[in-house]
C-alpha cells in the first residue's frame, strides 16, 4: 500500500518515523526532493498513520514550508503528484474554506475515484465537503484505533480521535491534537483494515 501525506514534509531520522519511500517539495519555484519538515506538523501526522500501518510505503508531499499556509495551486499540484505516483491513500490533514476552489478539486477527485485512490480530508473544508472524499471530523471520546460513522446532511462522515501519537510522560491533552490528527488516525485505520468502511469497529 502506498500512502501519500500532503503536509509539511517529514523529519528523518525520527523515533516515530520509519522508512520513507520518497517524496517531493512543491513551492512557487517548482519541485525539489528536499521534503524535510521544518514545522513538525507533517512528521506528527505521518507518525500517527505509520503507528497503525508500519508496513506501507510512505511518500511525503511538502506543500507547507515555513508556516501552515500554502497556495491552492501548490495543494492541487501535491494531489496531482500523489496520483501520478499511484498512491492508494492520500492523507490531506488540511483544506480550504473558499468555495471558489471546489471546481479546482473536482477533476482530481474524479481521477482519484477512477484509480480507486482514497482522499481523506477534514469534513468541514474543501475537498472534504465534496462527494468522493472520505470526510472526517473529531470525536474526543473515540479511541485512537477506532472510528465512528455518522450521517450528516444526507452524507456519510467519519469521526476519529483528535490526538496525535502519544509521547511518554506527556498527558494526552498536552500533546498535539486537532482535526489534523483525526484525519491521520482515520487514514491509519483505513490502511490497517483496508477498505472496510461499511461499519464502525465494535
Amino acid at each position: 500500500m502506498k500512502i501519500a501525506v500532503i503536509d509539511s514534509g517529514v523529519a528523518i531520522p525520527h523515533p516515530h518515523i520509519g522508512v520513507i519511500a520518497g517524496g517531493v517539495s512543491i513551492d512557487d519555484d517548482g519541485e525539489s526532493d528536499d521534503f524535510r519538515d521544518l514545522l513538525g506538523h507533517g512528521t506528527a501526522v505521518m507518525a500517527a498513520i505509520m503507528e497503525k500501518a508500519p508496513g506501507a510505503d510512505y511518500f511525503a508531499v511538502r506543500v507547507f514550508s515555513t508556516s501552515l499556509r500554502t497556495r491552492i495551486g501548490q495543494l492541487l499540484r501535491g494531489l496531482d503528484w500523489a496520483l501520478d505516483h499511484q498512491a492508494d491513500l492520500i492523507n490531506l490533514s488540511l483544506g480550504t474554506q473558499n468555495p471558489e476552489h471546489g471546481e479546482s478539486f473536482a477533476p482530481l477527485i474524479e481521477r482519484a475515484l477512477r484509480s480507486k485512490t482514497l482522499i481523506i480530508s477534514p469534513a468541514a473544508a474543501l475537498p472534504g465537503t465534496l462527494d468522493g472524499v472520505i470526510a472526517v471530523d473529531v470525536d474526543p471520546d473515540c479511541p485512537r484505533d477506532e472510528y465512528r460513522v455518522v450521517h450528516f446532511n444526507q452524507r456519510r462522515e467519519f469521526r476519529a480521535s483528535p490526538y496525535a501519537r502519544p509521547i511518554p510522560g506527556v498527558p494526552l491533552e498536552r500533546n498535539l491534537n486537532g482535526i489534523s490528527f483525526a484525519v491521520a488516525n482515520m487514514t491509519g485505520i483505513i490502511a490497517e483494515f483496508g477498505i472496510g468502511l461499511t461499519r464502525s469497529k465494535p
